[in-house]
Order: structure tokens, then sequence, then C-alpha cells
């Protein structure tokens, strides 16, 4: 390959990766590009987030608060969920899990676009993607579990806590779909950033020159081949004219 075809091809994809850089990978915006907190708030990504960490706040809420109630006879606190103390415990704990990591999604989103290492988003993107379809999942388990539980529970005396609970039922449900809609959005951004470096790599080799000059600094540039330089002339033999001395 002559150095002028080097020169070209490097600038080729030099700036198809700068319009890749410049359009945003894996969905977000130009690194070191302006923030916008409005435009923040309005994205699709932070919106879902912000509607998990409410209801993760309902969920731990209610059953931390009346979740609970004193067993006299046992002398000792049993949880309503037909005296599941694990169906209590399920329900905290994977609910504040999801909101301390609720928090750090929404700060890496608003860190999303000042990553200038499509590496570093793509490690993001890959994170949210399987730990929110993962988060679907339990809390797909934690509303089967304390919906059974509580199919089996005693009703407590007054009605006391039945509220609380039967809310922490409904809302387990709704995070199913408020973390599978987080998980989508994230699989959105992986195949953005997939389509975006294979278009890159793609678009590099279809810019490649086909054709490449017999020497560089030639005296006709135009012309790609040459003569071989022993090619047989009028005045001269070729391969196939050899004769034989004679004797």
């Amino acid at each position: 390959m002559s150095c002028a075809a080097k020169i070209r091809r490097h600038t080729t994809s030099s700036v198809v990766y700068q319009n890749m850089e410049g359009a945003g990978a894996y969905g977000g915006g130009k690194a070191g590009g302006v923030f916008d907190p409005i435009g923040f708030i309005q994205r699709p990504q932070v919106i879902v987030r912000a509607v998990s960490w409410f209801f993760s706040i309902i969920i731990f809420g209610c059953i931390s608060s009346q979740g609970w109630r004193y067993d006299e006879v046992k002398g000792k606190q049993v949880c309503l969920y037909n005296e599941d103390r694990d169906a209590c415990n399920y329900g905290v704990g994977i609910s504040v899990i999801a909101f301390l990591a609720t928090m750090a999604f929404i700060v890496g989103e608003y860190l999303f676009e000042q990553m200038s290492s499509v590496k570093t988003r793509k490690h993001f993107v890959l994170v949210d993607l399987a730990f929110s379809a993962f988060w679907s999942f339990l809390y797909f388990v934690c509303f089967w579990y304390l919906a059974s539980q509580w199919g089996q529970s005693t009703s407590p005396d007054n009605g006391v806590g039945v509220s609380n609970v039967q809310a922490a039922i409904a809302f387990s449900f709704f995070s199913i779909f408020s973390w599978a809609v987080t998980a989508f959005f994230a699989f959105q951004r992986f195949r953005q950033g997939a389509d975006a470096a294979f278009a890159t790599n793609y678009e590099s080799d279809a810019n490649m020159p086909t054709s490449y000059p017999s020497y560089p600094g030639g005296p006709d540039t135009d012309q790609q081949y040459q003569e071989p330089p022993f090619s047989a002339g009028p005045n001269q033999r070729g391969p196939t004219d050899f004769q034989a001395p004679a004797y």
C-alpha cells in the first residue's frame, strides 16, 4: 500500500470516528457539551428511574411502618404476610437496594455525557441493562411472594396495616414494569452503540481505494500498472523465442 493510500485511509477513519463522537456514542450527547438541566430531567431514562425510586420508597416504607404487628402470645413482632419474616425482609431488602441503585444510576446519567471514552459508556450501558433486567425479575418474585403469603394470612385486628401491605404488593407489581422499561432503554442504547461501531468499520472499508499507483511519485499517477521491465520488445526475444544453439 502506498503512502498516499495510507494517508487517505487514516483520514477517512478519523473523519468517521469524529462524526460518531459528535453524534454521541450509545445514545448520549457529545462529551464535553453544555449541561442542560431541563433536558436532563425530561430524559425518558431519568423519568422512569425517578418513578422506580418513588415505588421503592413506598414498598419499604409500607412494610417497615405497618408490615409488622406484636403477637402477645409469642411475645414478639410477626410479619403480617402469614407471619413469614422472610417475606417482609425480602420486600424491604430489594426495595432498599433499588432505592440506592436508582440514585446511583441517576448520577451515572448525569455523568454519561461527560464520559469521553466510548468503552466506558459501553460498560455503563451493559451494567444498566443487566441490573435493570435482574431487578425486574426480583420484583416479580417479590410480587408473587408477598401476594401468595398475604392470601394465606388472617386479617389483623381492626384491619390495622392492611392498606400498607396491600400497597406494597401493588407497587411491587408496578416496579416490575418500571425496571423492565429501564432495561429496554438500556438495550436500545446498546444497539445504537453497536450499530454505530458497525457503520464506522463498514464506511472505513468502503472508502478504501480499490486501486493503487504502481509506485509513489511516478511520472504517470493515473496509470495503475506498468509493463514488466523485461518484457519482449520488437527487437528483443521473449521467453518463448529461445532457440537451441546449433553445433
